[in-house]
């Protein structure tokens, strides 16, 4: 009897911890979660980012180039690298990098349907790093509209869509973070930039910069990478460097890019003051080419060298104020004129040289095209 009243009295001490309304142990009546109190919607620019993505992302090329290696007992072994690329006609166009198909035995290309074709070379710019490949498709394919990089401005939003890393159809988005850039690695020197933060990695190379209208303003090309991965320095092709090669293949054109031969850095205000040259601002020549257009002009380059923060400046070059009668506005207003013109015609660029303004005539040189 006992064992049935110690029985009873714990099941009603339970009953009362868990149901009374002031039980310390009581169980809440609802979900341990909560919902938001409607549902959310989507901001415009997320739409803007999906209405692009969905428009653009079949007109994306993966490819994979397969490039034959000697190894150390003379063996001729494949190596793959992974790049992006995207569609200009509905006949099978691609513009990528030249560096993501450069020196392939092979070039594979896939897109987010599944379909797979091999590709054939048909014209590269090594000098700007920029390919044409084709592919023999089954039927028309959609294909993306090349916007116009001459009016791009820091701030607007890019979006980007690669494969990185075998990641295909990744979609990353960003501002226009610089105009201009100039970056050199041991082979060659790329000019007139655009700088993004969008992320862009390994596989990215060869892919879609779009604006917001889902036009293409650029070609990824290259990361600054100093740990290996992206930390939100890209830089791309603008589309109208690559409309130049464009419109050569098509006319059947031989002649290559034109050539200036000099470096050059944009200096203006109080670091022009401190100088001694125009405050309104120009780009101050640092190295010349053995041999270029820029050396059989007379131009000049450096004399001394100076430390600007980290930074080493070459100084006592020829200070360019105007080309082709325009202010020099910019760090990117050398390759944009440049980019209007071919080889063999003549540039006027207005130089301070020891404190006095001179007109310059420069013949541009060229760097060949490759056609296959």
């Amino acid at each position: 009897m006992r064992t049935i009243l110690i029985a009873l009295a714990l099941v009603g001490g339970f009953v009362y911890l868990t149901t009374s309304p002031n039980a310390p142990f009581r169980r809440a009546g609802g979900p341990l979660w909560s919902g938001p109190t409607r549902a959310a919607g989507l901001g415009a620019d997320e739409v803007n980012n999906i209405d692009i993505y969905k428009s653009a992302q079949s007109s994306v090329a993966y490819i994979t180039s397969t490039v034959y290696q000697q190894t150390f007992f003379f063996e001729m072994v494949p190596t793959r690298a992974l790049g992006s690329g995207f569609l200009i006609s509905e006949d099978g166009r691609i513009l990528t990098n030249n560096h993501v198909i450069s020196g392939s035995s092979k070039i594979e290309v896939r897109f987010s349907d599944g379909s797979r074709y091999t590709a054939k070379m048909l014209v590269a710019d090594r000098a700007d790093d920029l390919a044409l490949i084709q592919i023999e498709p089954k039927k028309k394919l959609t294909f993306l509209k090349l916007g116009d990089s001459d009016t791009l401005q820091v701030g607007q939003k890019v979006l980007a869509i690669g494969n990185p890393f075998g990641f295909a159809g990744t979609l990353t988005t960003g501002i226009v973070s610089s105009l201009g850039r100039e970056i050199r690695s041991e082979n060659t020197t790329l000019e007139g930039l655009v700088q993004t933060d969008a992320a862009i990695n390994e596989g990215n190379s060869g892919g879609p910069l779009l604006d917001s209208q889902g036009n293409v303003i650029g070609i990824n090309t290259a990361i600054l990478a100093p740990s290996g991965g992206n930390i939100g320095i890209g830089f791309a092709m603008p589309i109208n460097r690559a409309k130049a090669m464009l419109d050569d293949f098509r006319a059947g054109k031989s002649f290559g890019r034109p050539r200036f031969g000099a470096s050059t850095v944009f200096i203006a205000g109080d670091l022009a003051s401190e100088l001694k040259l125009p405050t309104g601002g120009g780009l101050l020549i640092q190295e010349i080419g053995r041999g270029s257009a820029a050396a059989m002009a007379g131009l000049q380059g450096y004399r001394d060298v100076v430390l600007v923060g980290n930074e080493r400046l070459g100084i006592g070059g020829d200070f360019i104020t105007a080309i082709e009668g325009k202010p020099v506005t910019g760090p990117d207003a050398l390759s944009r004129a440049i980019a209007r013109k071919r080889p063999g015609d003549t540039i006027v660029v207005k130089i301070f040289r020891n404190g006095r303004t001179s007109d310059v005539q420069v013949k541009l040189g060229e760097v060949r095209e490759e056609r296959f």
